[in-house]
């Protein structure tokens, strides 16, 4: 009978000593080049675990290029000290020690109506499974003094497009969105859905100058915008709640969506929506 205990001692040493080689690495981040990596990476508002991710695509064969993201939070939280640790901590999604509930109770909202909406239900199959580019959602995210920016991902890659509009009403937006949708070749602009907000009471006009079908979610099913939900929670690392965004120009709001399209996503095995959708638009010439 095989005495398995050497082999179990040997197998945990060598684990422990990946795990000292990680932790020592992020540990020391002004001086080994894949910690400055990282900590580019972080000020560039990626998450530890697309970062982790990212390097295990980049670096396959080579764990001494690669580390956990569970290393990098606890360096970040345990074993970093001083100005490093505060100024990278800020670079993280949440600044929060401990996560609490998302859910928000709606009861009471009431249910909006938009005339000639065509409900989600009806939007084409290919339009569910993400297999076909060119589907989109859009919402406005919200800032003080009555300031909004409108936001829009494409399903497929995840990409992101952001709008100045000067207000919430119904000719700000839709001039806004028609603007956008003439920076995009027509396959990949097909369709748009977006929230029962009354902002988007004039789809028509939008339709009729895009050619684009707008499709609405249903009331209270913050679940059938996914992507979209998604993307605005993590723009709120650029525009946290109660500031003015009213005072951002549409050239730093391109800048913000770049560099989120820069980011790698786990949701893409690791690529960066920036990729996935130049691979779309290299398809469509």
């Amino acid at each position: 009978m095989v005495d398995v205990k050497p082999i179990a001692r040997r197998a945990q040493i060598s684990a422990l000593g990946t795990a000292q080689r990680g932790l020592s690495c992020v540990s020391s981040l002004s001086t080994d080049p894949l910690c400055q990596l990282i900590a580019r990476k972080l000020r560039r508002k990626c998450s530890p675990q697309q970062i982790a991710g990212w390097l295990k695509r980049k670096h396959p064969n080579e764990a001494q290029r690669r580390v956990s993201h569970e290393t990098i939070y606890r360096s970040l939280y345990v074993q970093t000290r001083g100005v490093l640790k505060r100024e990278l901590q800020e670079c993280l999604r949440s600044p929060r020690a401990i996560r609490r509930s998302r859910h928000v109770t709606q009861k009471g909202l009431k249910l909006r109506k938009i005339k000639d909406a065509i409900p989600i239900s009806e939007r084409p199959p290919e339009v569910e499974d993400r297999a076909v580019p060119g589907q989109w959602e859009g919402d406005l995210i919200v800032g003080s003094n009555n300031s909004y920016i409108a936001t829009l991902v494409e399903r497929h890659s995840r990409f992101v497009m952001l709008a100045k509009v000067e207000n919430k009403d119904i000719q700000s937006v839709i001039t806004a969105l028609i603007k956008q949708a003439r920076k995009l070749p027509r396959e990949l602009y097909k369709s748009l859905t977006w929230d029962r907000g009354s902002e988007m009471a004039g789809h028509r006009k939008f339709t009729m100058a895009t050619k684009i079908d707008v499709y609405f979610f249903d009331p209270q099913s913050p679940w059938q915008r996914g992507s979209n939900e998604n993307t605005n929670r993590l723009l709120r690392q650029y525009f946290p709640k109660g500031i003015d965004i009213s005072g951002f120009r549409q050239a730093e709001l391109s800048a913000t969506a770049r560099q989120l399209n820069e980011r790698p996503r786990k949701t893409l095995q690791y690529h960066t929506p920036a990729e996935k959708f130049e691979a779309c638009v290299a398809a469509t010439r």
